[in-house]
């Protein structure tokens, strides 16, 4: 597969400092399909250098010029989404269908909201005899992880760009491949010189660097809440803005009142979606007493079907963490009624849809981000209850509500300690601002919240 030999910097691909290289693998077939510059301390200074140099220029960028580009970006995202589909595929190893569904559909509609964003938002206000400027933060370095690889990309450097601010983008060492693809489809679409640039390289060097560079002035980051909370420390002793979406451990809450079956099978698709590599993924799933058992029979026959469905975890690391949570999970009595540790496949990263029954509240199964393809049902006496281990852990990113009365799923809702809930299985919004509580992460991504992250206000007295 093309890859670049070089970053991208300062509108044009040039040589990394760095004379290592990083070996991308296709989790499908354990093959190495290319190789990409790995990116050191020296490479990220170039690359903010050249940030800090176009700050002014596309700050001082009518919004409306700024919208332009990012439509300009959309339209080649467009034009070339079967290429990236068939990229992200090949390196993360998604079933081709859900690369073009999800993977590259949703980050297009992101760019869309950001081109219209740009456009429409009112970057100053009046308020008495006050002017108050929305004005860009400056140079952000953005960290992306390999589960949504252009998703991620897309979600923190159209905000950025449309706020007036140059971007640094450190993507996942495992998924490179998508953000050269991104960066070809910003020079194609005439974002000047400076305005983003990309380095490749492995997180402990280039996204340290990047975190750590004084001429950054927000770090955008998205992985793992140990990661988040080095880079927010980090962040903290140079008084540097952060944006932080980090782990999940989100609860599907099925009341009484509600189609259980449904509840059942939507729960059990969102969980093994992206071979269960999904923040958001609702990775517990309440059910009361009186219906539990029908619930774990609904659910390992609704994961049965996805054995041949859903692509291999990202790499052999991550294959053999899942399997020790598998196993942690059955060793402190969970009960396994789908999968389990063994590989379903010869060669390849593959996992077999797993679900864990009998898990009670304190097991690690049932309190720690998995990422991989396992459910653990767990079931509840009363709403007080399944109110108690909805919120009984350190995460609150996502969540779910079924009830056959949508005001009494709202009402469950609204007490749960968590950045989104979707009731009766309500669509994704990318308009909606998404992001977690507690250790789930600091801030908002999408929509207008997201725009938010990018931006510092002044006042003006009259």
């Amino acid at each position: 597969m093309k890859a670049h030999d070089g970053i991208y910097l300062d509108g044009a691909w040039r040589h990394a400092a760095s004379q290592d290289v990083i070996e991308v693998v296709n989790p499908a077939d354990e093959q190495v399909i290319a190789r990409v510059p790995a990116g050191d301390a020296e490479d990220v200074d170039a690359a903010v250098r050249a940030a800090r140099a176009a700050l002014p220029v596309w700050a001082a960028t009518p919004p409306a010029e700024r919208a332009a580009r990012l439509s300009a970006l959309r339209d080649v995202l467009v034009a070339r989404k079967d290429e990236i589909a068939e990229t992200v595929t090949a390196e993360l190893g998604s079933p081709l269908p859900f690369s073009q569904a999800v993977h590259v559909a949703v980050p297009i509609a992101v760019a869309d909201s950001y081109a219209e964003l740009a456009a429409t938002h009112s970057f100053e206000e009046k308020v008495g005899n006050s002017t108050v400027h929305h004005e860009p933060v400056g140079v952000v370095g953005a960290i992306t992880p390999w589960n949504y690889p252009l998703h991620q990309i897309v979600a923190k450097v159209a905000p950025a760009l449309a706020a007036g601010c140059t971007v640094v983008l450190k993507p996942a060492e495992d998924t490179p491949l998508v953000a050269q693809l991104f960066a070809e489809a910003v020079h194609e679409a005439g974002v000047p010189a400076g305005v983003f640039n990309l380095v490749t390289g492995l997180g402990p060097v280039a996204g340290q660097a990047l975190a750590e560079h004084p001429g950054v002035d927000l770090v955008s980051f998205t992985g793992s809440t140990a990661v988040g909370r080095r880079i927010a420390a980090t962040a903290g002793a140079a008084i540097k803005k952060v944006a932080l979406e980090l782990g999940g451990k989100s609860a599907n809450v099925i009341l009484p009142s509600a189609d259980l079956a449904r509840a059942v099978n939507v729960g059990v698709a969102n969980v093994m979606s992206n071979s269960g590599q999904t923040c958001s993924a609702w990775t517990r799933m309440l059910v009361h007493r009186d219906q539990y058992e029908e619930a774990v029979g609904l659910a390992a026959t609704a994961a049965a079907k996805y054995g041949d469905r859903i692509g291999p975890v990202v790499n052999a690391k991550q294959r053999a963490r899942v399997r020790s949570y598998i196993d942690k999970g059955a060793a402190e009595g969970a009960r396994l009624v789908a999968g389990g540790p063994e590989s379903p496949r010869e060669q390849g990263y593959f996992i077999s849809p797993t679900v864990f029954a009998d898990v009670t509240p304190e097991m690690t199964i049932a309190q720690e981000e998995i990422f991989g393809p396992v459910l653990s049902v767990l079931r509840y006496e009363d709403e007080e209850d399944a109110l108690r281990i909805a919120n009984g852990t350190v995460y609150g990113l996502a969540g779910a509500v079924w009830a056959g009365d949508e005001a009494e799923a709202v009402a469950f809702a609204r007490r749960m300690d968590t950045g989104q809930v979707d009731i009766n299985g309500g669509r994704f919004n990318p308009r909606a601002p998404f992001g977690g509580y507690k250790q789930s992460g600091v801030g908002r991504e999408l929509g207008a919240h997201g725009l938010a992250e990018y931006l510092q206000t002044k006042s003006l007295q009259f």
